[in-house]
């Protein structure tokens, strides 16, 4: 299986994704990317790839000018401006230019517009990128604003975004998510997020490290403080990671074809970098438990509602074959899978649920695809679509309550819905 593991012992910031996942593609897939990602029409915009040497390591470096200047990311929430993007890109550098503590600050407002949330997707949906890309783009910005709105107690139409820093964020997102569907990995994975530790200054006042929005977008994702003092992983790579990753700990086993290093702005006395790794994954089998009893004294009636109870409990699957018991009598095997977790609980609702007294157990290892749902806008309405994808395979498959409901409303059969949905290249 494809599989892209992003290494983050130093955090991670939008840029540094991006960059990291750049060295991934040849140097015909580079220069075409940089082309695209220029002419998207981000206004202002322009990114350059640089090389960038960390502790002796050689990367890239994206570096993103707004009008021919670089600038860090910032947004303004009632008139204060605050960091969207931390010391990866230049704390110094930040602190001076926006967060400003004298009465140059009024005048320096006065020269910038600042953004809504419906006006970011405006310019985002203007670009000229794929739109499966622009949707990701702005799912992943909304990740940052829903954030925001919850650490500052204010609905999300009532944040608004610096401008200079807005064209920044724009670009740093559209460009990992643009390279992110250029290199398709099939598995996406990551490492705990090193987040550093310490505070950060910021116009709200001093803040501790991860910043509040940022440690909200991280939450239910594996985090460390490390030994670097500094904010390590920003709010725009957190929203990143928190978009795409599929799984965060440990590398899993396979067959690197590809590394990729990118560096932040600034230096620490570990080198400042995301790696990203591509290559061949095993297929590692699941270990799963399967019990199985006779019964041969119990009314279908009851197997139903057994077989319901089980599914309750935590059953993977559920099912029985006809089998002849002793005394040729015409009985049922039934057949439970669970994981181990839920061994107790299937074990008791057997014994509760049924007849037998006595149930077999067996250890077994099973494969199978990555499963996703995902539902999809069509000219009948939203529609659930079950995704599968391994092994060199991908299959398809809408689901049937939401194919029988449409059926029973527009009076179409269900196979005069699905093969619209083939012909609209949606399954």
């Amino acid at each position: 299986m494809k599989t892209l593991y992003l290494d983050l012992p130093m955090g991670a910031a939008g840029d540094m994704l991006g960059s990291a996942l750049y060295e991934l593609l040849n140097e015909e897939e580079k220069k075409a990317f940089l082309q695209e990602i220029n002419e998207a029409g981000i206004p202002g915009v322009s990114i350059t790839a640089e090389p960038s040497v960390k502790c002796g390591i050689t990367g890239t470096h994206f570096k993103v000018t707004i009008d021919g200047q670089e600038e860090g990311s910032v947004y303004e929430h009632h008139g204060v401006p605050e960091a969207l993007e931390g010391p990866h890109e230049d704390h110094d550098h930040h602190d001076h230019h926006h967060h400003h503590h004298h009465h140059d600050d009024h005048e320096h407002h006065h020269h910038h517009h600042h953004s809504s949330m419906a006006e970011i997707e405006q310019i985002i949906n203007s670009l000229k990128i794929p739109d499966d890309v622009k949707q990701s783009v702005i799912k992943v910005y909304n990740i940052i604003a829903q954030a925001e709105s919850s650490v500052h107690g204010v609905p999300v139409t009532d944040i608004h975004f610096h401008e200079v820093g807005t064209m920044d964020a724009v670009a740093d997102i559209t460009a990992a998510c643009l390279l992110f569907k250029k290199i398709a990995p099939q598995k996406i994975c990551a490492s705990p997020v090193n987040v550093g530790f310490g505070h950060v200054h910021c116009a709200h006042g001093i803040l501790p490290v991860p910043a509040p929005a940022t440690a909200l977008i991280l939450k239910d994702i594996p985090i460390q403080s490390g030994h670097i003092e500094g904010e390590l992983c920003t709010p725009t790579g957190a929203a990143l990671l928190k978009y795409f990753v599929q799984g965060f700990g440990s590398m899993p086993s396979m067959t690197l074809e590809n590394i990729g290093y990118g560096m932040g702005k600034k230096d620490f006395e570990a080198a400042n970098c995301v790696r990203a790794m591509l290559g061949d994954a095993e297929e590692k089998p699941e270990q799963i438990l399967e019990y199985t009893c006779n019964l041969d004294d119990i009314s279908a009636e009851r197997i139903a509602f057994a077989m319901e109870k089980l599914f309750e409990a935590g059953a993977l699957e559920v099912y029985t074959i006809p089998v002849t018991m002793k005394k040729s009598r015409p009985g049922n095997l039934l057949c439970v899978m669970c994981r181990e977790q839920d061994k107790q609980k299937i074990l008791q609702a057997i014994f509760k649920y049924t007849t037998t007294l006595g149930v077999r157990e067996n250890v077994s290892n099973r494969y199978g695809l990555d499963r996703t749902i995902e539902t999809v806008d069509t000219e009948f309405g939203p529609i659930r679509i079950k995704r599968a994808e391994g092994f060199g395979v991908k299959k398809a498959k809408p689901e049937y309550e939401d194919l029988a409901a449409i059926a029973r409303k527009t009076n179409l059969s269900i196979d005069e819905i699905t093969s619209s949905l083939y012909n609209k290249n949606i399954l």
